[in-house]
């Protein structure tokens, strides 16, 4: 029986700069936990099923808040607000792909706390995992959702590996669709990947959801002008309307010229794999012509090849087929 009216005790940290932050997350590595907004940390502590022995509270670092105007696009740091990111007239008026999909995020409570750090570095939301059984994420020998009587309907319908869970990130799609690029420093300085190699499948390594090591830390998201402009489109399907994690969410970026011909184009979508899923067939389908409803329902049926539905999320192949449709058809500046 699981005890949840206690969190286990640790050593509280509170850096005040970068520098400070890494050195901690350096000397400490596995046995300590990064914290930003909050909003999932305590509810990994109070159910007892993360135990760090300490706890770095970055909430108190100025320099990763807020976003700016750079020569290439916009910088985000990694402490702003999910209330920053969906008001920054910047983003609104550029990158509204950013901004949409972070106001569908939760409730206006948590997205004035929870960061865009936080939100793309969320741990597994399989709720086996979340209550502290041995599944292969946690260590053990066992998957309890992909088994005949698991409980499934969350899970992946793409590339699976022992692990079905998926990414429960709104703004883990609009990171690919966009192509940004995440900055994560070290003690020996930096490096920069693009958000389509950040976010890693269980072939890569099963505990983790992301590049980011023990020993390092997401301090800003790079934003490129590539789309900025564009025309966009971000939708989530839930189980209710206010603070839930979507079944399926997809975004789109789409460049056309005068014409509204095609020029370039990303779609991704989340809830169905353990990262957010490139759908490289949509993009071939729509370049270099003009979207119609017609094209438009055939880049979305592309999405159904190769999927691997479990025992209780079949509805996730028409779903996910649906809303690439409408991202490739409505898609606004």
């Amino acid at each position: 029986m699981m005890i949840k009216d206690v969190i286990p005790g640790f050593e509280l940290f509170k850096p005040k700069t970068v520098a400070e932050a890494v050195a901690l997350v350096e000397r400490y590595k596995k046995d300590a936990w990064k914290m930003a907004g909050g909003n999932d940390s305590i509810a990994w502590f109070k159910d007892r099923v993360k135990r760090p022995k300490q706890v770095i509270d970055l909430s108190g670092i100025a320099e990763m808040k807020g976003v700016k105007e750079t020569p290439d696009g916009i910088e985000i740091g990694a402490l702003a607000t999910l209330t920053d990111i969906e008001k920054s007239p910047v983003i609104r008026k550029s990158y509204r792909l950013l901004s949409d999909a972070a106001g569908a995020v939760a409730s206006p409570q948590i997205r004035n706390s929870g960061t865009v750090g936080g939100n793309v570095n969320q741990d597994a939301r399989c709720w086996y995992y979340r209550a502290g059984l041995p599944c292969y994420r946690a260590g053990g020998t066992t998957c309890f959702s992909d088994t005949p009587e698991g409980q499934n309907r969350e899970h992946a319908i793409f590339d699976a590996a022992r692990c079905v869970a998926v990414t429960p990130s709104d703004l883990a799609p609009v990171m690919v669709a966009l192509d940004a690029k995440m900055v994560i420093r070290h003690a020996k300085g930096e490096r920069v990947v693009s958000a389509e190699e950040f976010f890693i499948g269980p072939r890569i390594d099963i505990t983790k959801m992301t590049q980011v090591k023990d020993n390092e830390l997401l301090v800003a998201i790079r934003i490129p002008k590539t789309f900025a402009g564009a025309n966009f489109y971000f939708e989530k399907v839930t189980d209710r309307n206010a603070w839930d994690f979507p079944l399926v969410n997809v975004a789109s970026a789409l460049k056309t010229d005068a014409g509204g011909v095609v020029q370039e184009c990303r779609v991704a979508v989340g809830g169905v794999a353990c990262t957010p899923k490139r759908f490289a067939a949509v993009e071939d389908t729509v370049k270099g012509k003009k979207v119609d409803a017609a094209l438009a329902k055939i880049a979305g049926e592309a999405t159904g090849r190769g999927a691997r539905p479990l025992n209780y999320n079949h509805f996730k192949v028409p779903l996910m087929a649906n809303l690439v449709t409408r991202a490739v058809r409505d898609a606004k500046a």
